[in-house]
C-alpha cells in the first residue's frame, strides 16, 4: 500500500502556495483539487505536471464539488454540471492523473414527488463522464457520501445496487472519515474488496465530517489498516486530513509499516 496526501488542507491558499507545497511533500501520491482557488486549467496543469515528473509524483484528482449534483432534476442544471466535470476529466488526463474521484448525486427537495427520478439521472450522468474518460487515460473512481447530507450513494447496499444498475466498470474511493460517520467502514471493506482503488483517510467522533488528523477523533486506524491488508489492497492511502495533515502522513507511513 502506499501512503498520499490530498492537498484539501492548503485549498484555502493561493495557487502558488500549492505548487510550493508540492515541492516538498515527503510522498509519492498527491491528489489535487480542482475547485475553489486551485481550479484546473491548461496553464496549472502544466505547472502541476512540470512539478510532478520532475519529483515522480503520481496524481489523481478531486473533481469539482461545490454546488454540483450530477442527479439535479434540472435539465439546465444538469447539463451545466456535466459540462464542468466533464472538462476536469480532461484536464486530468492531460495531468497524467491515474484517478479522478468524484462525488455521487444528490437528493433534492422535489425527490419525492417523483421518486426514482434522481437515481436514474445519476445512473445517466455517471455513463456520460465514463464515456468522456474513455479516451484520457483516467480511471474514474466513485466517492461514498456520509449522513445527513442527502447523498443518493452512502451505504453498501445503495452501492450494491448501483454497482448493479451500473452494468459499467468503475472503481470505488472508499472514505473512510464518511464511512465512520455512517458506522460502516468495515461493511464497505468487507462488501467491496474488488471494487476498492482508492482511498481517502481522515478522522472524526463518528457525528460529522470533521476532517482531523489520523488518529485525533475515534477510528481505529489498527483495524482499519489491518483491514485494507486483508483484502489486498494495492492502490493509495491518500490522507485528507484539513488539520495536521503532514503530521498524519508520517503516523500513517508507521501503522502501514507495522500492522
Amino acid at each position: 500500500m502506499k501512503v498520499g496526501l490530498s492537498m484539501l488542507y492548503c485549498l484555502g491558499q493561493p495557487f502558488s502556495s500549492l505548487l510550493k507545497q508540492l515541492e516538498t511533500v515527503e510522498v509519492s501520491n498527491v491528489e489535487v483539487l480542482d475547485e475553489g482557488l486551485h481550479a484546473l486549467n491548461d496553464r496549472r496543469v502544466h505547472s502541476i505536471r512540470r512539478i510532478a515528473v520532475d519529483r515522480g509524483l503520481e496524481l489523481s484528482v478531486h473533481a469539482p464539488f461545490v454546488d454540483i449534483n450530477i442527479a439535479s432534476p434540472s435539465e439546465s442544471v444538469r447539463i451545466a454540471v456535466l459540462k464542468r466535470l466533464k472538462k476536469s476529466i480532461q484536464l486530468s488526463g492531460k495531468l497524467n492523473a491515474v484517478f479522478w474521484v468524484f462525488h455521487p448525486g444528490m437528493r433534492t427537495g422535489i425527490s419525492h414527488f417523483t421518486p426514482g427520478l434522481d437515481w436514474k439521472f445519476n445512473l445517466e450522468s455517471v455513463r456520460q463522464l465514463l464515456s468522456t474518460a474513455e479516451n484520457t487515460g483516467v480511471k474514474l473512481a466513485i466517492e461514498n457520501g456520509l449522513h445527513p447530507l442527502p447523498f443518493l450513494l452512502k451505504t453498501p447496499s445503495e452501492f450494491v445496487r448501483f454497482y448493479e444498475d451500473l452494468g459499467a466498470d468503475l472503481g470505488l474511493t472508499l472514505d473512510v472519515g464518511h464511512a465512520n460517520v455512517n458506522g460502516q467502514i468495515f461493511e464497505f471493506i468487507k462488501t467491496f474488496p474488488d471494487k476498492i482503488v482508492h482511498a481517502h483517510l481522515h478522522d472524526n467522533h463518528g457525528k460529522a465530517d470533521e476532517h482531523l488528523g489520523i488518529g485525533d477523533g475515534n477510528i481505529n486506524w489498527v483495524k482499519v489498516v489491518r483491514a485494507f491488508k486483508k483484502i489486498g489492497f494495492r492502490g493509495a492511502l491518500i490522507v485528507e486530513s484539513e488539520k495536521n495533515a503532514l503530521e498524519s502522513v508520517q503516523t500513517l507511513k508507521a501503522l502501514v509499516q507495522t500492522v
